[in-house]
């Protein structure tokens, strides 16, 4: 690897531009799921109960919460590219196991092979994109970086419920996902250049110190480290909430498919915009006051889901839900950078993301017991609460940087 690599997002923007697109590619295998997944469950298999309905959700957040610590670690062993094409590679079983599966298991293992998918092509990107940038721009590159992700969750998230909507729930929607692995497989194997040179010229300029036990600092121990490892978790399991019990609220309530598809994509459309601007606004302004207001204006809008009844309403509040994602997603990843040597970085990146999507599970799991007990504005009202507090804490226990 070239120690002498050069940084910044003017002399990398082609390679930049690449994995922005790539990184595109990898949100739409989401969004894929985002809004018919539950009505796929009801209508091909007859599941009703949202714990039994959400247990997709709870396997593919385990499985990419895991996937993210190894890629951390196998990021160094074996290098950018090739943990990228593996990961591309094992998204390829997933739209066709879809397309046939005979019973909920089989689902649940496509989504197992996706959260591996997951972890490995987003942690990676995400990884390269930071060495690729600078940093000075880091901020902005994670915004553009979380920008595409999430543009494209939206897009097909509204496209899979416009399609469910006039063709139907299956087959079709998911032959858009082979294509989508496809493609990206083949822009990674052909295009993609590997950025270890840009970490070890880094490496030579960094004085932030070593990490004594990088899975306890980067778990809680270290006050800034843990600060947003912990809101990284909450932020994900209010999104586990959204992605799964949403759909099924909004649909309780009446709406037709294409009605919630739209709602649905509000709020990563969004959230996936505003980080245009508030990435970039994170390398000017502290970094403490972007996360708490976040995860406040996060909360204050799934717990106004409880009193919401039309679409406007509904609509409004999942665009206020993703502003305030949008304040926090790319803050997570540059604060972790920042307060990270080079050397750690790809192990620190990889367990603040261990724990950040095992929020999905978490929230899945929260969701489905307290909706099957107590009905989903109880599920709503305490996801809600728990943003809040996370909130708090940064608050009271993070540093102004």
């Amino acid at each position: 690897m070239e120690r002498n690599a050069i940084q910044g997002l003017n002399a990398n923007w082609k390679q930049f531009g690449l994995l922005v697109l790539i990184n595109a590619f990898v949100g739409a295998m989401i969004g894929i799921e985002r809004t018919i997944l539950p009505n796929y469950a009801q209508t091909l298999f007859g599941i009703e109960a949202a714990t039994a309905t959400l247990s997709f959700i709870i396997a593919f957040g385990i499985v990419k919460a895991i996937s993210n610590y190894f890629a951390g670690r196998l990021a160094n062993k074996i290098g950018r590219k090739n943990l990228l094409v593996i990961g591309w590679m094992l998204a390829l079983p997933v739209p066709l196991i879809l397309l046939n599966a005979p019973s909920w298991n089989w689902v649940i293992f496509a989504n197992v092979l996706l959260g591996v998918h997951q972890g490995l092509t987003w942690s990676t990107n995400v990884l390269m994109k930071i060495e690729l940038a600078g940093e000075k721009q880091r901020g902005l590159a994670m915004g553009l970086n979380e920008f595409a992700g999430y543009i494209a969750v939206a897009f097909m998230a509204w496209l899979t419920g416009y399609i469910a909507q006039h063709y139907g729930i299956h087959p079709y929607p998911f032959y858009l996902g082979l294509g989508i692995a496809v493609i990206g497989l083949l822009l990674t194997i052909f295009f993609v250049h590997d950025t270890h040179g840009h970490a070890l010229t880094e490496q030579e300029n960094n004085t932030i110190p070593k990490l004594s036990r990088p899975f306890s600092d980067t778990t809680w121990k270290h006050p800034q480290l843990g600060s947003i490892t912990q809101a990284g978790l909450v932020n994900n399991l209010n999104d586990g909430m959204i992605w799964g019990l949403f759909p099924m609220v909004l649909a309780k309530s009446g709406f037709a498919m294409n009605d919630i598809g739209l709602i649905a994509a509000a709020y990563p459309v969004t959230w996936g915009l505003a980080q245009l601007y508030t990435g970039y606004i994170g390398d000017k302004v502290s970094n403490k006051n972007l996360l708490v207001a976040g995860m406040m204006i996060q909360g204050i809008a799934i717990a106004g889901m409880v009193i919401a009844t039309s679409f406007l309403q509904y609509f409004f509040l999942a665009i206020l839900l993703g502003l305030g994602t949008a304040l926090v997603y790319p803050t997570f990843l540059a604060g972790i950078a920042k307060f990270t040597n080079p050397s750690d970085r790809p192990v620190s990146l990889g367990i603040f993301r261990l724990w950040r999507d095992l929020g999905y599970a978490i929230g899945a799991l929260i969701t489905g017991i307290v909706s099957d007990g107590l009905g989903f504005d109880a599920a709503i009202l305490i996801t809600a609460g728990l943003t809040i507090l996370s909130g708090l804490i940064i608050q009271l226990r993070m540093e102004f940087y």
